[in-house]
């Protein structure tokens, strides 16, 4: 494998009008939330509303990594609480006849080192995936595009987005019958409906990694996991259906992921500041750093709902060592903190970093 890319803080170029676009996320944040709150009684996130699942977990950091993988947090080895929240991407809480792409957050506790601001009064690291290699817009100002036409369409007219959803998976299983990908049609409701569990996600933007700059990828390891894979849900009849099957492998299996890191080695074929490109695993493929493993637990009832209601998730609740790059990463931060802000004062209870792992 070539060398990897160091990091320095030049790898990023901040658009001249970055911070503008940014308000008007903002903005747009404020739609979704305003919307939903009032249709909801309470507040849920702008982004990745719906819960299909929370899982406590341990990751413990792999022996003997080769210096360029020994960054950061997995410098040393060691042994960390963990917690996973699978979701879909939408601001408003659908059925799941509506099949959009998913995606988990993933908080782990007792991490030490400089933090980033805004985040100094914490111990967590916070990873966010989806379950595709890259994201749907390439900067910013894409990001805002698409975040107005989800702030368009909340709230209105789930019949028509099932019907839209339902034929547009049938596109995506044609276009796939012939080799081709599903891109945009799974952003507009054609996503395949598969097993949550079964799915690998990536983080699709770069992130700094020691002295490198790396993309993170978690990939179902456990063999009741990778039996998920590209195991379709039957969704006739159960608005919950991938909360309920979620559950159900949970209780039955538990389950083990990897979380593997993919090295920046050529800034020009691995961009920091076009998510839309993905860098080429041939190029530099992911490697391992730990394992997640969860024991056989619910991942859904009455409790875990309310608790998980509570938490707040963002790649910026970070130690400097792993500082998310790139614009989409800048464009989230702001955006981010300020939808946690708006559930804890509409709610009037504290969104914590950190409500259900267990030593």
């Amino acid at each position: 494998m070539a060398t990897p890319v160091p990091f320095t803080s030049d790898v990023e170029q901040v658009a001249a009008d970055e911070a503008q676009t940014i308000d008007a996320l903002i903005a747009q944040f404020d739609r979704i939330l305003e919307t939903t709150s009032q249709d909801y009684g309470r507040a849920v996130r702008a982004v990745h509303a719906k819960a299909h699942g929370l899982i406590e977990a341990r990751m413990t950091v792999a022996k003997a990594l080769p210096p360029e993988l020994a960054q950061g947090m997995f410098a040393q080895p060691g042994d960390y609480a963990a917690l996973l929240r699978f979701s879909t991407n939408a601001g408003d809480i659908l059925d799941d006849a509506v099949a959009l792409p998913r995606g988990v957050a993933m908080k782990v506790q007792g991490v030490g080192g400089v933090r980033l601001a805004g985040s100094e009064d914490a111990d967590v690291q916070d990873f966010v995936f989806a379950d595709a290699p890259v994201f749907a817009a390439a900067d910013p100002a894409a990001f805002l595009n698409t975040l107005k036409l989800l702030a368009a369409t909340t709230d209105r007219g789930e019949g028509a987005k099932k019907l839209l959803s339902k034929t547009l998976q049938g596109v995506g299983t044609a276009l796939e019958s012939v080799g081709l990908e599903r891109g945009m049609l799974k952003q507009l409701g054609g996503a395949p409906q598969t097993h949550p569990l079964g799915q690998t996600y990536w983080s699709q933007t770069p992130y700094r990694f020691g002295d490198h700059i790396a993309k993170w990828q978690l990939v179902p390891v456990s063999p009741a996991l990778v039996s998920l894979g590209g195991v379709r849900i039957d969704l006739e009849g159960r608005d919950d259906a991938l909360r309920e099957e979620v559950d159900a492998a949970a209780r039955a299996h538990g389950g083990a992921w990897e979380l593997r890191v993919q090295l920046c080695t050529d800034l020009d074929t691995m961009p920091i500041e076009d998510a839309t490109v993905e860098w080429d695993a041939r190029q530099s493929p992911f490697q391992t750093v730990a394992r997640i493993e969860a024991i056989p637990q619910p991942a859904w009832n009455a409790e875990i709902a309310e608790r998980e209601a509570q938490i707040a998730f963002g790649p910026w609740q970070a130690i400097a060592a792993h500082q998310p790059l790139g614009g989409i990463n800048r464009a989230r931060r702001d955006p981010y903190r300020h939808s946690a802000g708006f559930r804890r004062r509409f709610n009037g209870c504290p969104a914590h970093r950190l409500a259900m792992v267990q030593g």
